[in-house]
């Protein structure tokens, strides 16, 4: 475990995310892969590895309960590079006895039920997603969260059993805007309208001027409880997966 976090960490040591990306993408060929949510910080990674041709599987986690601008940047993402997004989706069977039992919006009614539907939704397909992979690419920044700063941008994933890079982990959201504007990326509207933060439709509203980058996912739990698991390590225990993600 360690090992495998100090030799990335070794390889990839002032390098530039885009060389970072292609040395990873030619030691770990085949091995490799990178989950995109199409928030600001992933929209910029898929840039990366698109527009440099680099052999690094890219897919996301398409849990039926997206906003109609996803699937617009999502769209317009293909069409501009001509690439393939692999989508994953939730097991149908699972899906349809949650929601036959509990209706549609159960995830209102508890912090369990809510957990219950990310997992069915989103955990249960990024580990089918990760099966077989040595490193997953993220779109996480430090300064995203005030937990996130305690991380680093090479990890070790103990659930999943691969290292996870961040490679835009010290970009302040300036400069991703910036990296967006000056390679015409295409981005998701809603950040346009106060969403900093974009995952499923029900669980996600726009953030208000002077509060919490994740005020609004979840906004009607309480602040302590505002995780789904799918950067769960060791040292950070249920870290939510931004966009920088979805």
């Amino acid at each position: 475990m360690s090992k495998a976090v100090h030799n990335i960490n070794e390889i990839t040591r002032g390098l530039t995310p885009v060389e970072a990306l292609s040395k990873l993408a030619t030691l770990f060929a085949g091995k490799i892969i990178f989950s995109t949510s199409f928030g600001w910080e992933d929209q910029v990674i898929s840039h990366i590895i698109f527009a440099n041709k680099l052999p690094i599987k890219v897919f996301t986690l398409e849990t039926g309960r997206l906003f109609p601008e996803t699937y617009y940047v999502w769209n317009r993402t293909l069409e501009m590079y001509d690439a393939n997004i692999h989508a994953y989706y939730p097991q149908a069977a699972t899906v349809e006895k949650m929601v036959s039992t509990k209706g549609p919006s159960s995830f209102y009614e508890s912090v369990e039920n809510r957990k219950e539907c990310c997992g069915i939704r989103k955990i249960e397909p990024l580990k089918r997603a990760l099966a077989g992979n040595d490193v997953w690419i993220t779109g996480i920044r430090a300064d995203q969260s005030a937990n996130r700063e305690e991380m680093h941008n090479v990890e070790w994933d103990e659930g999943n059993q691969l290292v996870k890079f961040h490679p835009i982990f010290d970009w302040t959201l300036q400069e991703v805007k910036q990296y967006i504007k000056n390679n015409n990326v295409p981005y998701n509207p809603l950040h346009d309208k106060g969403f900093p933060s974009i995952g499923c439709a029900p669980c996600t509203r726009a953030v208000q001027p002077g509060e919490d980058f994740r005020a609004g996912r979840w906004w009607w739990e309480d602040q302590s409880k505002k995780e789904c698991g799918l950067h769960a390590t060791e040292a950070h225990e249920e870290t939510f997966f931004e966009e920088g993600s979805n």
